[in-house]
Order: structure tokens, then sequence, then C-alpha cells
């Protein structure tokens, strides 16, 4: 269960006095999620999230999240929208950590991603890149290719305890990677994190788009790439052609991408690999005994890293330009 701080009903009833949204009928710890805790909070006016942001979080980035959280949500975009305390801000204190209550977003994650979802994505990541195209404050990518050789040598030798000559594997994609990435495709704010658990579906429709905290300005297309590994690969590890034609159709229907961002995606979707491969190695390596939430597998995006660079072009993907 992802809680890492427990309120107690005191504690709950001194926040609520701070906002106009009622007394707690319930509050619930939310089992999902692996970064902060969240509680699924029910009130005299209705049911909203509150969380609780932990370590990894940056305390002064979160104004900049809650901020492009209320302006997607300005523009249509179907997000969380943060609740505004009785001082007009929209963020308070437990136990000397922040923490916000937003809107609650009815739906659910697809378990078994289909290629409508994938459509439905690929839409509404479109969507999300314009909707944000005129969000002002920037916030750089702490987690782009220049982090990652960092992030690599952290891990140390113990990559190697997970699979054999992994180290030196990552060590050569890096070499690539930094050479090969481009420096010159539109950027903008984008998602970075839109994995199917962060995407709820209601009716068979998309219904919401959740957990922005690793939202950030970078390359607009490296977010399709991000969602090309999360949402086109199956159990087995094997590439789904029709989810990304689908992703990538939708995508290119409400937001048109030029010859050098289409050319990119082998490229983009690599390093997106080797984004997740890292975290989740680094995760997997350090693992405190005890922790709620059990580590993911980083070897899942090696073999994912491995299938991009055996593509041939951007067309592997289902789509000429």
């Amino acid at each position: 269960m992802a809680v890492y701080t427990e309120i107690g009903d005191g504690e709950l009833d001194a926040l609520l006095a701070d906002y106009e949204i009622g007394g707690a009928i319930a509050c619930t710890g939310i089992a999902e999620g692996v970064e902060n805790s969240n509680f699924l909070l029910q009130t005299d006016a209705g049911m909203f999230i509150l969380t609780i942001y932990e370590k990894r979080v940056k305390p002064d980035d979160l104004p900049w999240f809650l901020a492009l959280l209320s302006h997607l949500s300005d523009r249509g975009f179907p997000c969380p929208v943060p609740v505004r305390r009785r001082d007009g801000g929209v963020l308070s204190d437990i136990r000397a950590k922040p923490a916000a209550i937003v809107s609650f977003l009815k739906g659910r994650w697809p378990r078994k991603p289909l290629p409508r979802h994938a459509w439905a994505v690929g839409d509404a990541l479109a969507s999300l890149h314009l909707a944000a195209a005129d969000f002002g404050p920037e916030r750089p990518n702490d987690l782009s290719v220049g982090d990652w050789r960092p992030l690599a040598e952290r891990c140390g030798p113990g990559a190697d305890d997970v699979r054999s000559g992994l180290a030196d594997e990552i060590a050569r994609e890096l070499d690539v990677l930094e050479t090969a990435w481009p420096r010159d495709l539109p950027r903008g704010i984008i998602h970075a994190d839109l994995f199917p658990d962060n995407v709820f579906f209601l009716d068979e429709r998309l219904s919401g788009v959740i957990d922005f905290y690793f939202a950030c300005n970078d390359i607009l297309v490296y977010d399709l790439a991000i969602c090309l590994n999360a949402w086109c690969f199956e159990p087995d590890g094997a590439f789904n052609i029709t989810k990304a034609r689908q992703m990538l159709g939708a995508y290119r229907a409400r937001r048109p991408l030029s010859r050098p961002e289409f050319d990119a995606l082998p490229v983009l979707a690599r390093g997106a690999a080797m984004r997740f491969l890292l975290t989740r190695l680094y995760d997997w390596l350090n693992h405190p005994e005890g922790a709620f939430v059990t580590p993911k597998n980083p070897l899942e995006y090696w073999r994912k890293l491995d299938f991009h660079r055996g593509v041939g072009g951007a067309a592997a993907y289902g789509l000429d330009f």
C-alpha cells in the first residue's frame, strides 16, 4: 500500500477547516501509486483526492505542478483541479510535509490496454501539448538525456547483479544516445509519465489524466515516445503495431508531426526506454527492506530498448510520414 504518511482524525479536521468543502465523512488510503501518499477523501461537498507529498517531490516544484493543472483544466483538458484554501492558496501542511486537495475524477485505468485505449491516449496527449502551449512558467526535465549517465553511475556495479554485463551495455548505449539525441525539435510541456495507471476511462471514453508530478518542458514528441513504450508492448514483450498505429494516428490528427519529429521517433523511444530502465534499476538496487511498494523489474525496459534499436525507421511503428 503506497501510503507513507498516515493522517489522524484531528489532523484531517484541522486541515479541512482551512477549506470550504465541509467536514470529512471518510478518508481512505489509496494503494496504487509509488511517489506520494494519496487518500480518497469524502466530505459534505463530494469526493476529492488528498495528496501528501513525500521526499521524491521537490517542494519548490509544487506550485508549478498545481498551476499547470489549473491551466489545463481551464482549457477543458480532463485533469484534477486543485481546490483552493480559504486564503486562496492551494498548498497545505501535514506533519511538516506539503499537501494538496484536488478534484476527484471518475473512471478506472485499463488493466489490459486495447487499441481503442491507445487511440484515446494519442488524442489526449496531443490535446495536452496544445492546451499547455501558452503556459508561461517553465520547469526543466531533470530526467532527460543529460541526467541518465549520472543516474547509471549511481547504480554502479549493482547493475551486473540484475543482468551480467548490464553496466557496460548501459554505458555503450548512453554513448549512442548522447550523440544522436535531437536538439532542435519542437519543445513544450510534456506529461513525461503517461502510463496506463495514470489514465482513466469511463463508459469506454477517456475521462481523466492524473499524476503530473514528472511534467516538465522537453521535446514534445519525446512524450509520444514514452507512450509508445508504456502502451504498445504486450505482457510477453511483443510490440503491438496496431496499438502504435492507433496512438500515432490519433496524435497526428490533432497535432501534425514534422518530418524531423517523425524521423526522430526511434532514437527518442530508445531514450525513453533508457530513462525508465535506469529509474527502475536504481529503485531495484535501493529498495528499503519492508517498504510498502515492490519495485518494478528494470529488465522489461532493457528488452523494449533492444526492440527500438532494431527498427529500421519510424515506419516500424505503424505509420508512414
